[in-house]
């Protein structure tokens, strides 16, 4: 984690003199802000499952019209990764990030007041989803490949680990305001804690290296600089067109679509009240879900380690199949009170949760190069409507059967097409060679 020392310019009297630097490069400071942006981003997302009970008991609304806004909240937040990645590179990590994160504490704010359903598709699904997905994958690629060669796998999977974590912290948090405050208490808190997470990315957060005057963690020569390209609009649809035309882009885009219906769409979004309609209590099951995102970030870390190491492909069939085999098994595990085997779920699941994110981020980068943020935009944007469309459905199947079983089973086949998928990727051209972690 120690920076490089550069030499200082020459001078007519002697020869050039070490510059010094801090020891920690500065790589780590911007992964650190990183880090806790994506920490509140995957808590903010995570408020509407806590919600569904507590709307559909104020309201009478049905749990197919509440996770309809859940839909478009996970359809925006895919569909604005792309344009986020292009953003960044057109403005500035900085600005598009800044004004993410006020979007989602506007969007969170005005939900308080919502009356009707549409209302809350407005805040929740339209504002939250556009502000969230400012701030997926593609930031943290974006961040990874201009700040690290070293090591990019496993800072990808730090990074990625973080949505668990945010999980973590704020489910347990936001099912106790909700029970013991109403969900009003929860939205005011989402509101309040993105405005302040906003802080540290104003007073922190840098562009490139050599904003700072270093090479990026890891580097012995100064990458290319940037070429500035049009409008980002323009630039992220070019790469769509290009990247469509291969069989790696679409193998990864539905692979990962299925990935997103089988963790954020289902889990995340049904597991709560999944778990309530076997009697359950809301809190319980919110730290049900919470301790999946410990195990995640785990899971995710050393898939990021394992990434730097392991054939991605192989990694990506491997999750997909334990991950189908958990949901299948999942019906016959749920119980009204904390038993062992839904533990156990927990934690073979949690590992497995995002694992999936470092080696196809890795993916991206081998077949794609420096286009690598913006195809992820793309691949994550199908990843997200995956999410959306299994989010929806699982809502309309609980009001019309009663339960979500046939949807535990349905989600465990989708990942035996989605081993499929990556069976079928070729090896594609070989990564960049980066030095590993001292």
């Amino acid at each position: 984690m120690t920076e490089r020392r550069v030499l200082a310019p020459t001078s007519r009297s002697g020869p050039p003199a070490p510059a010094k630097r801090p020891r920690v490069h500065y790589a780590w400071v911007v992964a650190a802000v990183s880090l806790l942006v994506l920490l509140g981003s995957a808590g903010f997302r995570s408020t509407p499952s806590l919600m569904m009970d507590a709307l559909h008991n104020e309201f009478g609304w049905s749990l197919g019209t509440i996770s309809s806004a859940t839909s478009v909240n996970l359809t925006l937040y895919g569909l604005t990764a792309p344009f986020a990645a292009a953003l960044m590179d057109r403005f500035g990590v900085r600005l598009v990030v800044v004004c993410a994160l006020l979007t989602i504490s506007v969007g969170a704010g005005l939900t308080m007041l919502m009356r009707e359903p549409w209302q809350l598709v407005l805040c929740w699904g339209v504002l939250v989803g556009l502000g969230s997905g400012s701030m997926a994958g593609a930031f943290a690629t974006t961040i990874t490949g201009r700040w690290f060669q070293a090591g990019q796998g496993l800072v990808t999977g730090v990074l990625t680990a973080a949505g668990a974590a945010g999980n973590l912290v704020f489910l347990p948090v936001g099912a106790w305001l909700v029970e013991q405050h109403g969900w009003r208490s929860a939205v005011v808190v989402v509101s309040l804690a993105a405005s302040a997470v906003a802080v540290p990315v104003l007073l922190l957060m840098r562009e490139r290296p050599a904003d700072v005057g270093l090479l990026p963690y890891g580097a012995t020569e100064a990458p290319p600089a940037p070429v500035a390209e049009g409008r980002a609009l323009t630039r992220s649809l070019k790469v769509l067109r290009d990247a469509a035309r291969t069989r790696a882009f679409w193998l990864l885009a539905g692979s990962f679509a299925i990935c997103g219906a089988t963790t954020a769409g289902l889990v995340g979004t049904h597991f709560i009240p999944a778990a309530h309609d076997h009697g359950m209590p809301v809190t319980t099951a919110a730290s049900l879900l919470a301790l999946i995102g410990v195990f995640d970030v785990v899971g995710t870390v050393a898939s990021g380690w394992f990434t730097d190491r392991v054939d991605s492909r192989l990694l990506l069939i491997v999750y997909y199949g334990l991950r189908g085999l958990s949901l299948l098994l999942l019906p016959q595990l749920m119980a009204g009170t904390l038993q062992p085997p839904i533990l156990a779920f927990v934690i073979f699941y949690g590992l497995d949760w995002v694992a999936t994110v470092p080696p196809t981020v890795a993916l991206c980068r081998r077949h794609f190069g420096e286009d690598a943020p913006i195809v992820f935009g793309w691949v994550l944007a199908a990843h997200q409507i995956g999410a959306a469309v299994v989010a929806g459905l699982a809502g309309l199947a609980r009001d019309a059967l009663g339960d979500y079983d046939l949807t535990w089973y349905g989600a465990g086949g989708l990942c035996a097409v989605a081993v499929g998928l990556c069976l079928a990727l070729r090896t594609g051209r070989t990564d960049r060679a980066v030095p590993a972690l001292p």
